[in-house]
């Protein structure tokens, strides 16, 4: 592989959507870095990098981007897939400790702030050519009110504001931000999101040459499809 291809890094590179994109945009050329608690370090080759990270700790972000930048290259796109949530009671929501409620906000939002920090620093140092891409793991939970997931859904309401902000503030330098959210055919939540779906959707992004829709909620299958508000 040459020393000029193009480099991913994917935070939260679970076994469905994380590792999934990672071996899809590793067969279209890309060097991979993987950033996961589960994974190990060892497990790294010359083209693909295992980092072992936990997002409830911002330095672990800023860790991320160090080692690839020293090791594959600056990455032209990067992929927040890290998610943390603790179920809260439909009737007492109130009743969540503040030190899970600050867990997940911190994993949902403000790890999420961190990489589009460092994301952005490494797209002003890529020539003009790179995708400089930037691609949030969402859901249907910026729009619609979810009893017990009161913690996820203010976190992904924060992170979707980040990404509107950074689509405006950033597209006039070619950089692009996304928040993808996999719907049903009718528009309604979907709970077992496809990793093969999100792939294809992420390569179709990171291919785009100006910045699209940021809400990219979107049909396995069919595509960008503007599902608008919740449907029960």
């Amino acid at each position: 592989m040459s020393a000029t291809s193009p480099v991913i890094v994917i935070l939260g590179a679970g076994s469905n959507i994380g590792q999934t994109v990672g071996k899809f945009f590793a067969g279209k050329g890309y060097k991979v870095a993987l950033a996961a608690r589960s994974l190990n370090e060892a497990d790294s080759t010359e083209n693909q990098l295992h980092i072992a990270s936990d997002f409830s700790n911002t330095d672990d972000v800023v860790n991320v981007f160090k080692k690839v930048n020293s090791k594959l290259g600056i990455p032209s796109v990067v992929v927040y897939n890290a998610s943390s949530m603790s179920p809260s009671p439909a009737e007492d929501p109130f009743s969540l400790p503040i030190a899970s409620f600050t867990k997940t906000l911190t994993v949902n939002v403000t790890s999420a702030f961190v990489a589009a920090q460092q994301a952005v620093e490494g797209f002003a140092k890529l020539p003009e050519s790179a995708s400089k891409t930037f691609i949030y793991t969402g859901n249907i939970l910026n729009v619609a009110i979810l009893p017990g997931f009161l913690e996820p859904g203010i976190g992904k309401s924060g992170a979707a504001h980040l990404i509107w902000a950074a689509s405006e503030a950033y597209k006039d330098r070619g950089y692009k931000f996304y928040y993808v959210d996999e719907r049903k055919p009718d528009g309604s939540a979907i709970f077992r999101v496809s990793g093969d779906a999100h792939a294809n959707h992420f390569w179709g992004l990171a291919q785009s040459k100006t910045q699209g829709p940021w809400l990219q909620s979107f049909v396995k299958g069919t595509g960008y499809k503007d599902c608008g508000p919740y449907k029960l």
